[in-house]
């Protein structure tokens, strides 16, 4: 593996999501950059990023990077749950957004044998159909779905800020997952209750979830640790 360059923070969506990354860093005994846990969805994630203190952060930077990791879907047959994807660009309504070639390259470099490049799509919604999910795979050229990645490059691509992002899919493109739009608040929290009842009505699915969720959670925290095992930030 080769080294990575400074990176100053990791940017990963709440609550689940962010405690894997968090696991993953804690049995490094090296400086790790900052964790930060960021709101689910596109809107939520802007006025989050708004009011965030980017120049306290890296006024001291010549060169920052953020990280943005988490968990995405499949679009296309070609990945499964467990893979890990390593972002190129994000398309959101026919709008594309490249992340940071030279800084994406670095991270290609140093898990090149475990990672594949992608195309990603970023939507408002959960994409929970099967048919949807392949069906936007292949009119757009997308591998898989988030929710946050374009909101980032929209944000950073214009501030100097070098952005990559590394995702490990936790839902395939061959099953429907169950519909979690509604149990998402405004502000990008999810509300617990809701969320229970829709898991409920949808039992099949719902374990199909939280089994391809286990299994990429699991593999995110092993690929953090990987990422950063011997890393020196400076």
């Amino acid at each position: 593996m080769t080294n990575l360059p400074p990176i100053q923070t990791i940017f990963v969506p709440q609550g689940a999501e962010y405690k894997a990354v968090c696991r993953g860093l804690s049995h490094i005994t090296s400086s790790t950059p900052t964790v930060v846990a960021i709101p689910i969805g596109m809107k939520p994630l802007t006025k989050y990023l708004q009011q965030w203190q980017t120049d306290k952060c890296f006024q001291n930077d010549s060169q920052p990077r953020v990280l943005i990791m988490g968990i995405c879907g499949s679009l296309s047959k070609c990945y499964a749950v467990g893979d890990i994807v390593l972002y190129q660009s994000c398309v959101y309504q026919k709008q594309v957004r490249e992340c940071d070639r030279i800084f994406t390259t670095q991270l290609h470099s140093r898990l090149s044998d475990k990672i594949t490049l992608v195309n990603a799509l970023s939507c408002d919604r959960v994409i929970w159909s099967a048919a949807e999910k392949l069906h936007l795979g292949e009119t757009l050229g997308t591998d898989v779905v988030d929710m946050e990645g374009f909101a980032a490059l929209e944000f950073f691509n214009g501030s100097g800020v070098a952005v990559a992002m590394l995702r490990v899919v936790s839902d395939d493109s061959g099953h429907d997952i169950p519909d979690l739009t509604p149990a998402i608040n405004p502000d990008g929290s999810l509300q617990p209750l809701k969320l229970a009842m829709i898991l409920l009505q949808q039992p099949i699915a719902t374990t199909r979830l939280i089994r391809g969720s286990l299994t990429g959670l699991k593999v995110l925290e092993q690929v953090t640790n990987l990422l950063f095992s011997s890393y020196k930030l400076e």
